[in-house]
């Protein structure tokens, strides 16, 4: 049987996806763009568009990262503007579960997916840099072993709040508040919750950790997991780990959507989609922003190199932090030995070495080709479809829409309409059962 094919826009956002440079790179913040490209994705039929977070503008050197003064504003407000002017389309959010309280998270995502009519996601994501929650709180420092403790115990919470209410009956077409208490090492609150139970029963929960915890995290709680594995064997190996925890807690296979985060370059034929690829590379990564790359490696200030000639010939300083508000290079020795190999291996410049280490996901291609192999990595489970993230906002998905999309229909691997109203609906997910606990 043919596997269905799960298919999700991310809008670009303040980062070094998009080119800027391009005529037709429109503003980040303008709500024409997000409604623009929100139009493109549920015209093809997709399951939801994916806006991602920014708590505080990035600095290096002390200094505000450029592309930052863009504008990073909050998701959930542009995706109950985006409600009005969608019809199917899935809505995700994300949202720090380290610097957010379940009561007023849980009844903004709640009022999301009422407003939607059950088309509401939130992506949950987690911090312990302390540089970012200065904005939150005194001190801003949550222990990194911390993380996947407090946002299991949201989670949990906000489902108890949002199974609150009772389901809907005579009298009572939204169901009745009933009063809820939890306690627990994270969180001890207790009261009424003030929306109904929404028509998904929980919005859909997305999560993208990698590590052993994260993986653990998503086969326990989550409904979609938003994965960076970029080849068809790491793909697999990926899928397989994960999909093999969710028996223990109950679930099975089908329960989990795995997608990763994928650009994608269409061309003509496949030697024109390659030239057109290598071009917004190198667009994407110019010789600024492969300093700034690789000082987040080196540990030392690079401005005085020349991008376009050899790496630097020390060693990095592992106790030297240039970049605050981004993660952090885990081993900075074995990345800078790793761009060391490539460059010696292909005859590189700093830059080039950049543009190679720092590249997406990408299915380069034709038309023809850019399905094929993504119907391939469904197929093979290597993934259960992908996020896709364009080079330019808000058209950067046109030729997808425009040229992949009819071909994965004809495939039988893609839907050629929506069959239900909500995400869950479109994403094959069962409906969450009632688990909360009252007082």
């Amino acid at each position: 049987m043919t596997k269905q094919i799960h298919l999700a826009a991310h809008f670009p956002g303040v980062n070094s996806t998009t080119v800027w440079t391009d005529p037709r790179s429109k503003s980040q913040i303008d709500f024409a763009s997000f409604e623009a490209l929100a139009r493109t994705a549920e015209r093809a039929g997709f399951d939801f568009l994916f806006l991602a977070e920014g708590l505080r503008l990035r600095e290096q050197k002390g200094r505000i990262h450029d592309l930052d003064v863009v504008g990073r504003p909050e998701s959930i407000t542009v995706l109950n503007a985006l409600a009005a002017v969608t019809d199917r389309l899935g809505l995700a959010a994300t949202v720090n579960a380290t610097f957010n309280e379940p009561y007023e998270l849980a009844r903004r995502l709640a009022t999301l997916d009422h407003l939607s009519g059950g088309r509401a996601a939130w992506n949950v994501v987690t911090s312990s840099d302390a540089f970012t929650g200065e904005n939150f709180r005194r001190g801003g420092y949550l222990d990194r072993a911390d993380r996947y403790t407090r946002a299991a115990e949201f989670v949990a919470t906000a489902r108890e709040l949002w199974d609150s209410w009772t389901p809907a009956g005579p009298g009572a077409p939204y169901g009745t508040p009933r009063p809820f208490a939890h306690t627990g090492p994270q969180f001890e609150i207790e009261g009424e919750f003030t929306v109904p139970r929404s028509p998904q029963g929980h919005p859909v929960i997305i999560q993208a950790g990698d590590s052993g915890e994260g993986r653990e995290f998503a086969a326990a709680t989550a409904d979609v997991v938003f994965s960076r594995h970029s080849t068809l064997e790491a793909g697999r190996a990926f899928y397989a780990d994960v999909k093999g925890r969710l028996a223990k807690y109950g679930r099975r296979p089908a329960d989990l959507k795995i997608m990763p985060g994928a650009t994608v370059v269409v061309g003509d034929s496949d030697s024109d989609a390659r030239e057109r690829a290598a071009e917004i590379r190198e667009q994407q990564v110019s010789g600024r922003t492969a300093l700034l790359t690789a000082e987040q490696i080196w540990g030392r200030d690079l401005s005085a190199y020349d991008p376009d000639g050899p790496l630097p010939d020390f060693d990095p300083d592992p106790d030297t932090r240039l970049a605050q508000g981004r993660v952090r290079v885990a081993d900075p020795a074995a990345e800078a030995a790793r761009w060391r190999a490539l460059a010696a291996a292909k005859g590189l410049s700093l830059r080039q070495t950049a543009i190679e280490t720092t590249a997406r996901q990408s299915f380069v291609g034709s038309a023809e080709t850019v399905a094929e192999t993504i119907d391939t990595f469904v197929q093979t489970d290597a993934a259960d479809g992908f996020i896709l993230v364009p080079h330019l906002t808000p058209g950067g998905l046109d030729d997808f829409v425009d040229r992949v999309v009819p071909l994965l229909q004809e495939r039988g691997s893609f839907r050629t309409e929506y069959r239900g109203a909500t995400l869950r609906s479109h994403l094959g997910l069962p409906d969450p059962l009632r688990k909360g606990r009252t007082a």
